[in-house]
């Protein structure tokens, strides 16, 4: 690829590249970004003749990566990310982002987060909010791109260093339909628990580690599961009786209440983690930013014992 091949490439190309990747497909690209899908195809075939490689390959309604597309994926992030956190850096000597807090949390979390997050709106009232509430797979990309500056989660990322701070405790739980046969049973084996069908969250959600965890730490054979998109989906399958499913309690407050779910009395659980909120190690926080990490870090105990009406003190 020539100099000049390169002066050819612009940002928005390489935008509308990674929502290609992400969504594999041209029209919810398009959606996504607003523009048409001719437009999305148009632009995508001007970067590959810049690249002098194919990037896409027609696979039915979904588009695949070419090996090309896959290589130019990270250096494509990293320009964009290096974009993103320029720009930041004017704004941010401009006075315009002092007020700004982008917070990303695990789905887990929406049963609290955002009642926190009013909390402490509460008291900053100057301070401008921008949640986002997804998989722990969306979390950690939207820090590791800087989309968000802190996260809400229970388990902290692995592959990238970052500055965690717990601020309650996080306890799993096994529930059943009220009616199940194992609810009758106190200190239920783990070897008990082989034989039944469990509900399970995609590989890489905390709650999966959960799972995964319990059985292989004992050098038990895993259980047959049916894998589900979400935490309320997993509760509906579990009152409709058609499976066991680890949890975190924070989920199941309401459905414990009104006795629509069950969590049977299970040797070694609940398995108790922490929450944290983090950020990258050596990110520069915006003020708004800094005291919403004091704040969480400083009221969050108090404000989950009295969500919970229980001592999740870390």
């Amino acid at each position: 690829m020539t100099k000049d091949a390169i002066s050819k490439i612009s940002l928005r190309q390489l935008q509308i590249f990674l929502s290609a990747i992400e969504h594999q497909n041209f029209i919810r690209a398009a959606e996504h970004l607003d523009l048409t899908p001719p437009a999305i195809s148009m632009q995508m075939s001007r970067l590959s003749e810049a690249l002098g490689a194919p990037l896409f390959e027609k696979d039915g309604r979904s588009i695949q990566p070419t090996a090309a597309a896959t290589a130019l994926v990270p250096y494509a992030e990293r320009v964009i990310a290096t974009l993103r956190e320029a720009n930041d850096v004017i704004e941010d000597l401009q006075g315009t982002l002092d007020s700004l807090v982008r917070v990303a949390m695990v789905s887990t979390s929406r049963n609290f987060g955002p009642q926190l997050l009013q909390k402490f709106k509460q008291l900053y009232p100057e301070a401008k909010l921008e949640i986002s509430i997804t998989n722990r797979r969306g979390v950690i990309g939207q820090l590791e791109t800087g989309q968000a500056d802190l996260a809400i989660m229970g388990r902290t990322p692995r592959r990238f260093e970052v500055e965690a701070f717990s601020f309650a405790k996080h306890p799993y739980v096994l529930i059943s339909h009220p009616d199940h046969p194992l609810t009758g049973f106190k200190r239920i084996l783990r070897s008990d628990l082989t034989g039944h069908r469990f509900l399970v969250r995609e590989a890489g959600s905390g709650t999966r580690m959960v799972h995964d965890h319990f059985f292989k730490s004992a050098g038990l054979t895993p259980p047959r599961t049916q894998e589900m998109d979400s935490n309320a989906n997993i509760k509906q399958a579990v009152m409709a009786n058609m499976g066991l499913a680890f949890i975190s309690a924070h989920t199941i407050a309401l459905e414990r209440e009104t006795a629509k779910l069950k969590v049977l009395d299970v040797s070694g659980m609940p398995e108790v983690r922490n929450w944290y909120v983090l950020h990258l190690r050596g990110k520069k926080l915006s003020p708004a930013a800094l005291n919403f990490r004091r704040f969480v870090e400083e009221e969050g105990p108090g404000f989950m014992r009295a969500f919970f009406g229980e001592d999740l003190s870390p």
